[in-house]
């Protein structure tokens, strides 16, 4: 068996942490590459590495002295490899970077050096070998993964060496220059390597124990989510319950690989885990119908009457072309058979909303234009909904008995997620409202 682990900054936030990801390291010999991504906050008053690295890229820019922040990430470095007694000569390499700082810098190479310096670390530490993502994770110059590339590099490091940490959140280009990822790219670092090498699983090790059923901050100790599968996660992560990069799915789902989002606090619990098709395991064990709550506040509704508009080819085509005109991204359209209503993100569409008001009276001239502001979108998803007949009139039900005002109702046809739109003010009450009544009445865990 092979499993890819993959470690987050509040992982490898410390010495302690480091230890902790040694034990978890050390209790499965199946876990032989190790992913980690730079050093995260110990505390509230703490800073995120690569949040120092890009403030560092912006003094150098402007002329700024830079010494006093980057001296915080030495000083963390140092601390932590002197507290676990590692060899690894960190003076020599920051006094290296500094000499690059001198001249002509890239941001992408300077930013990439909190997931290089950790890995390093992380290997002597693990007694593994250090592969620099610059030599292993090859990219194209149209910004896609060269597979082949980086599969044959990690074969070679997979004979030589009993175990391999390779840094996240970045690569190079065919000319070796170093390029990153988008924010938390270490979690796609990790699902490439899952792909390559065949992982059994994919391990993505943070600070909580996988999904809840809901927001934690919202809901009191929500129930933990054990099972989800691809097509839930996208929908819930989508609408705000981000634990995972959204890019993390697609190098893992294409070979239908596991993925197991574990606490490394809490080490002994499950956590949650991910897949393509749960159908055997909810054989053995049925899901509750309802797998998650999730949402997004401040949405923007305008809502276009016209009298027999089914009747006009091209309505709804028009309506929409006049968003794409400003570029604003559209998030869902629920339709009647004399209505049309554009939800779209608040500030999306904050600039220009008058202008699309007018462009839309111009052009499509109906009868009554409304705009409703300050709506929140709630997403309840699960896969076993399609089994229970009746959920939207028991949410609206529910929901007139809580005194909310439903403004927007719309279900897929797969059944497998229905969002509902309510005032802002309303957002945390109405979540509480589904949880409570059908999940912890109904009993979401035997």
């Amino acid at each position: 068996m092979i499993k890819v682990a993959k470690f987050g900054g509040s992982s490898v936030a410390n010495a302690e942490q480091f230890r902790k990801v040694k034990n978890i390291i050390e209790s499965d010999p199946s876990r032989k590459f190790v992913v980690v991504s730079a050093c995260g906050k110990t505390c509230r008053e703490d800073h995120k590495v690569t949040d120092l690295l890009y403030l560092t890229h912006a003094h150098l820019k402007y002329g700024v002295s830079y010494e006093p922040i980057f001296s915080l990430i030495e000083e963390k470095y140092l601390g932590i490899a002197e507290e676990l007694g590692l060899k690894t000569d960190l003076r020599a390499k920051f006094d290296q970077i500094r000499s690059i700082m001198k001249k002509d810098l890239s941001e992408d190479y300077l930013v990439s050096r909190g997931e290089y310096l950790t890995a390093v670390l992380m290997a002597e530490y693990l007694g593994f070998a250090f592969a620099d993502a610059a030599d292993v994770i090859r990219f194209r110059y149209d910004g896609s993964i060269d597979y082949d590339y980086t599969g044959k590099m990690l074969e070679q490091y997979a004979r030589e060496n009993k175990g391999v940490v390779v840094p996240g959140f970045y690569g190079a280009m065919p000319n070796g220059v170093i390029r990153v990822m988008s924010r938390g790219g270490s979690d796609v670092t990790g699902a490439v390597l899952a792909n390559i090498l065949n992982a059994d699983v994919y391990e993505n090790w943070t600070d909580v124990s996988g999904f809840y059923m809901a927001d934690p901050k919202i809901v009191d100790h929500p129930y933990q989510i054990p099972r989800i599968n691809y097509s839930e996660l996208r929908e819930m992560s989508y609408m705000g319950a981000n634990v995972l990069h959204d890019d993390a799915v697609f190098p893992v789902k294409d070979k239908n690989i596991p993925i197991n989002i574990r606490n490394t606090n809490e080490p002994d619990n499950p956590g949650t885990m991910i897949m393509e098709n749960c159908a055997e395991y909810d054989r053995k064990e049925p899901p509750h119908f309802i797998t998650g709550i999730t949402g997004r506040k401040n949405y923007t509704v305008i809502t276009a009457v016209r009298n027999h508009n089914e009747f006009e080819t091209g309505f709804l085509r028009r309506i929409l072309s006049v968003f794409e005109s400003f570029n604003v991204p559209i998030e869902t359209i629920p339709t009647t058979v004399d209505t049309v209503s554009v939800i779209v993100a608040g500030e999306k569409v904050s600039s220009c909303l008058y202008e699309i008001i007018g462009r839309i009276r111009e052009e499509l001239k109906p009868e009554e234009l409304h705009i409703e502001e300050h709506v929140a979108i709630i997403a309840i998803v699960g896969r076993a909904m399609k089994q229970q007949p009746g959920i939207s009139g028991r949410l609206i039900s529910e929901f007139g008995n809580n005194g909310i005002n439903i403004k927007v109702l719309s279900q897929t046809n797969a059944e497998r997620c229905i969002e509902v739109g309510v005032l802002d003010r309303d957002f945390e009450k109405a979540i509480r409202c589904i949880y409570e009544k059908f999940i912890k009445e109904e009993g979401a865990v035997k």
